[in-house]
Protein backbone atom coordinates (compact mmCIF):
# COMPACT_ATOMS: atom_id res chain seq x y z
CA UNK A 1 0.00 0.00 0.00
CA UNK A 2 2.82 2.33 0.40
CA UNK A 3 4.10 2.24 -3.22
CA UNK A 4 0.53 3.14 -3.96
CA UNK A 5 0.31 6.00 -1.91
CA UNK A 6 3.94 7.21 -3.08
CA UNK A 7 3.69 6.53 -6.53
CA UNK A 8 -0.01 8.56 -6.46
CA UNK A 9 1.61 11.45 -4.26
CA UNK A 10 4.14 11.59 -7.55
CA UNK A 11 1.61 11.68 -9.71
CA UNK A 12 -0.46 14.33 -8.01
CA UNK A 13 2.37 16.43 -7.01
CA UNK A 14 3.81 16.57 -10.79
CA UNK A 15 0.62 17.72 -12.02
CA UNK A 16 0.25 20.11 -9.34
CA UNK A 17 3.93 21.43 -10.21
CA UNK A 18 3.15 21.57 -14.15
CA UNK A 19 -0.17 23.55 -13.53
CA UNK A 20 1.60 26.14 -11.01
CA UNK A 21 4.05 26.79 -13.34
CA UNK A 22 1.43 27.15 -16.27
CA UNK A 23 -0.39 30.17 -14.11
CA UNK A 24 2.95 31.29 -13.00
CA UNK A 25 4.16 31.46 -15.98
CA UNK A 26 1.72 33.33 -17.12
CA UNK A 27 1.19 35.66 -14.44
CA UNK A 28 5.13 36.51 -14.90
CA UNK A 29 4.68 36.99 -18.62
CA UNK A 30 7.54 35.09 -18.95
CA UNK A 31 9.15 34.00 -22.47
CA UNK A 32 6.61 31.89 -24.03
CA UNK A 33 9.28 30.66 -26.62
CA UNK A 34 11.60 29.46 -24.13
CA UNK A 35 12.03 25.35 -24.01
CA UNK A 36 10.64 25.27 -20.45
CA UNK A 37 7.95 27.56 -21.27
CA UNK A 38 6.90 25.34 -24.36
CA UNK A 39 7.36 22.10 -22.38
CA UNK A 40 4.47 23.18 -19.63
CA UNK A 41 2.06 24.38 -21.64
CA UNK A 42 2.20 21.27 -23.92
CA UNK A 43 2.01 18.98 -21.33
CA UNK A 44 -0.53 20.94 -19.67
CA UNK A 45 -3.06 21.73 -22.58
CA UNK A 46 -4.53 18.34 -22.90
CA UNK A 47 -6.11 19.24 -19.05
CA UNK A 48 -6.71 22.22 -19.47
CA UNK A 49 -7.89 23.11 -23.02
CA UNK A 50 -11.56 21.65 -22.31
CA UNK A 51 -11.76 23.44 -19.77
CA UNK A 52 -10.89 26.95 -21.20
CA UNK A 53 -13.95 26.42 -23.73
CA UNK A 54 -16.20 26.71 -20.44
CA UNK A 55 -13.87 28.87 -18.23
CA UNK A 56 -13.06 32.04 -19.31
CA UNK A 57 -10.19 34.25 -18.76
CA UNK A 58 -10.39 37.34 -16.34
CA UNK A 59 -8.23 39.92 -16.17
CA UNK A 60 -5.23 38.20 -17.96
CA UNK A 61 -5.64 35.06 -15.53
CA UNK A 62 -6.33 31.68 -16.66
CA UNK A 63 -9.11 30.70 -14.45
CA UNK A 64 -9.52 27.46 -16.18
CA UNK A 65 -6.04 26.15 -15.10
CA UNK A 66 -6.05 27.69 -11.44
CA UNK A 67 -9.44 25.45 -11.39
CA UNK A 68 -7.99 22.60 -12.29
CA UNK A 69 -5.05 23.19 -10.48
CA UNK A 70 -6.99 23.30 -7.37
CA UNK A 71 -9.33 20.64 -8.66
CA UNK A 72 -6.16 18.53 -8.47
CA UNK A 73 -4.74 19.49 -5.01
CA UNK A 74 -8.28 18.76 -3.85
CA UNK A 75 -7.99 15.22 -5.63
CA UNK A 76 -4.79 14.61 -3.96
CA UNK A 77 -5.62 15.07 -0.34
CA UNK A 78 -8.98 13.64 -0.95
CA UNK A 79 -7.71 10.63 -2.20
CA UNK A 80 -4.92 9.94 0.23
CA UNK A 81 -7.26 10.59 2.99
CA UNK A 82 -9.96 7.83 1.66
CA UNK A 83 -6.35 4.98 0.93
CA UNK A 84 -5.74 6.13 4.70
CA UNK A 85 -9.03 5.41 5.98
CA UNK A 86 -10.45 9.17 6.70
CA UNK A 87 -12.50 11.76 5.21
CA UNK A 88 -12.66 15.00 6.44
CA UNK A 89 -15.97 15.94 4.44
CA UNK A 90 -16.31 19.58 3.23
CA UNK A 91 -12.25 20.56 5.07
CA UNK A 92 -11.24 18.98 2.10
CA UNK A 93 -12.16 21.53 0.13
CA UNK A 94 -9.98 24.15 2.29
CA UNK A 95 -7.23 21.49 2.22
CA UNK A 96 -7.10 21.67 -1.42
CA UNK A 97 -6.18 25.38 -1.81
CA UNK A 98 -3.61 25.22 1.56
CA UNK A 99 -2.08 21.98 -0.61
CA UNK A 100 -1.72 24.22 -3.45
CA UNK A 101 -0.27 26.97 -2.12
CA UNK A 102 2.26 24.96 -0.41
CA UNK A 103 2.83 22.86 -3.72
CA UNK A 104 3.49 26.73 -5.20
CA UNK A 105 5.66 27.63 -2.31
CA UNK A 106 7.46 24.52 -2.31
CA UNK A 107 8.23 24.97 -6.24
CA UNK A 108 9.38 28.87 -5.42
CA UNK A 109 12.22 27.30 -3.14
CA UNK A 110 13.46 24.99 -5.15
CA UNK A 111 13.62 27.09 -8.22
CA UNK A 112 15.65 29.62 -6.18
CA UNK A 113 17.77 26.99 -4.90
CA UNK A 114 18.33 25.83 -8.91
CA UNK A 115 19.40 29.31 -9.41
CA UNK A 116 21.37 29.83 -6.56
CA UNK A 117 23.43 26.17 -7.80
CA UNK A 118 23.39 27.64 -11.54
CA UNK A 119 24.83 30.60 -11.13
CA UNK A 120 28.56 29.26 -9.50
CA UNK A 121 28.15 26.58 -12.25
CA UNK A 122 26.95 28.82 -15.90
CA UNK A 123 28.70 30.32 -17.44
CA UNK A 124 26.63 33.01 -20.22
CA UNK A 125 22.77 32.86 -21.22
CA UNK A 126 21.02 29.86 -20.12
CA UNK A 127 17.54 29.79 -21.42
CA UNK A 128 16.40 27.33 -18.11
CA UNK A 129 18.14 30.43 -15.90
CA UNK A 130 16.46 33.17 -18.32
CA UNK A 131 12.92 31.88 -17.13
CA UNK A 132 13.87 31.29 -13.11
CA UNK A 133 15.03 34.28 -13.27
CA UNK A 134 11.41 36.13 -14.70
CA UNK A 135 9.80 33.51 -12.18
CA UNK A 136 11.29 34.48 -9.07
CA UNK A 137 11.86 38.67 -9.63
CA UNK A 138 8.18 39.06 -8.14
CA UNK A 139 9.28 37.59 -5.42
CA UNK A 140 12.61 39.00 -4.84
CA UNK A 141 12.68 42.67 -6.23
CA UNK A 142 10.56 43.81 -2.88
CA UNK A 143 13.38 42.41 -0.69
CA UNK A 144 16.04 43.91 -2.65
CA UNK A 145 14.64 47.29 -2.73
CA UNK A 146 14.06 46.66 1.54
CA UNK A 147 17.60 45.24 2.09
CA UNK A 148 20.55 47.29 2.15
CA UNK A 149 23.43 47.06 -0.32
CA UNK A 150 25.43 44.13 0.42
CA UNK A 151 28.54 44.97 -1.41
CA UNK A 152 27.47 43.27 -4.04
CA UNK A 153 25.85 40.25 -2.13
CA UNK A 154 22.19 39.29 -2.94
CA UNK A 155 21.33 38.31 0.51
CA UNK A 156 17.76 38.70 -0.99
CA UNK A 157 17.37 34.56 -1.42
CA UNK A 158 18.45 34.02 2.19
CA UNK A 159 15.33 36.35 3.28
CA UNK A 160 13.07 35.10 0.97
CA UNK A 161 14.11 31.63 2.08
CA UNK A 162 13.05 32.06 5.85
CA UNK A 163 10.11 34.03 5.04
CA UNK A 164 8.87 30.98 3.24
CA UNK A 165 10.00 28.31 6.33
CA UNK A 166 8.23 30.57 8.73
CA UNK A 167 4.76 30.70 6.54
CA UNK A 168 5.43 26.91 6.33
CA UNK A 169 5.39 26.44 10.17
CA UNK A 170 2.64 28.57 10.43
CA UNK A 171 0.41 26.77 7.99
CA UNK A 172 1.53 23.55 9.49
CA UNK A 173 0.97 24.51 13.03
CA UNK A 174 -2.17 25.57 12.08
CA UNK A 175 -3.29 22.20 10.53
CA UNK A 176 -3.18 18.80 12.06
CA UNK A 177 -3.16 17.10 8.57
CA UNK A 178 -0.31 19.13 7.05
CA UNK A 179 2.60 16.40 7.58
CA UNK A 180 0.14 14.28 5.57
CA UNK A 181 0.15 16.73 2.46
Amino acid sequence: MEAVIYLLRFVFDALIMILVMRIWLQWVKADFYNPLSQFIVKVSNPLVVPFRRIIPGLGGMDLATILVAYVVATLKFFTLTALAGESLGVLSFYIGLLVLVKQAGFMLFVIMIIMAIMSWVVQGYNPTLAIFHQLTEPFLNPIRRIMPNMGGLDLSMIVAFLAMNVINILLASSLPYWSAL
